[in-house]
């Protein structure tokens, strides 16, 4: 199986010598193609920081991180924009769409961006828009439409482009919980189907027992691990819902 990501002693101090504060320690972890990996931990635990430091916004004070094959930590700014763009997929809370742009239009930027011929941006918005049941609304502009649909559309814009890893921060956060459900269903789906490889932070457990494995962290440094295999959604939850306990936060502890 190929690993898609792999972090090595990854390290992160913010301040001066003398005020140092340790937002993550000793974190070694790996992602494979396909898995869908949700990261979960207290308020402060180091979540934000490392989706950061994965999403190539912050960078490690020490460690390796190495993405589809490349190690992004020792890139010039140039390439990792280019790395960014072509590579990594982002879903945020708050959706972080263009509102003069329409929604089909907000999904095929990152196309356009890389000049994919326009015959295949026409095709590719549409199969992903059905993937996410958004095809009545792509004429639409953000403003006119639902947060949910928001959010959906963010991540059509996300996908569209086949990135090796879609890095989705708090995606339900701002969703009632039909939308939030609606939203990661699709994930789910694209997840089976494509073998999208998601990264996924959340405060919820009922999102994270969507995912194949979580990966809880406290203060700064791993804690514990919880694969899905044959366990049911509900199962997953509540084995969720004990690991959060045992750290001190409940079902739905502050990010």
């Amino acid at each position: 199986m190929k690993t898609i990501l792999q972090a090595k002693d990854v390290n992160k101090t913010f301040g001066t010598k003398g005020n140092l504060y340790t937002a993550l320690q000793h974190i070694s972890l790996n992602i494979e193609e396909g898995e869908f990996v949700g990261i979960m931990g207290p308020s402060g635990a180091g979540k934000s920081t490392l989706l950061n430091i994965f999403s190539t916004i912050d960078t490690p004070t020490s460690g390796e991180i190495i993405i589809d094959g490349q190690n992004i930590v020792s890139m010039s700014e140039e390439k990792l924009s280019d790395f960014r763009r072509n590579k990594l997929g982002f879903i945020f809370q708050d959706y972080n769409l263009l509102d003069t742009l329409t929604v089909k239009e907000n999904i095929l930027l990152p196309l356009a961006l890389s000049k994919v011929p326009s015959s295949e941006i026409e095709r590719r918005v549409n199969e992903i828009a059905d993937t996410f049941g958004i095809r009545a609304i792509l004429e639409k502009y953000p403003y006119q439409i639902s947060g949910g649909q928001k959010q959906r559309a963010a991540a059509s814009r996300a996908i569209v482009a086949n990135p090796s890893l879609i890095l989705a921060d708090e995606p339900t956060g701002a969703l009632d919980s039909k939308s939030a459900t609606s939203l990661l269903e699709s994930l789910s789906m694209l997840n089976a189907s494509n073998r999208s490889t998601i990264m996924m932070v959340t405060h919820d457990a009922n999102a994270a027992s969507y995912c194949k494995r979580v990966i809880f962290i406290n203060d700064g440094e791993l804690f514990r691990e919880l694969h899905k295999e044959e366990s049911t959604r509900k199962q997953f939850f509540q084995q969720i819902i004990e690991v959060l306990t045992s750290l001190g936060g409940g079902h739905h502890d502050a990010v």
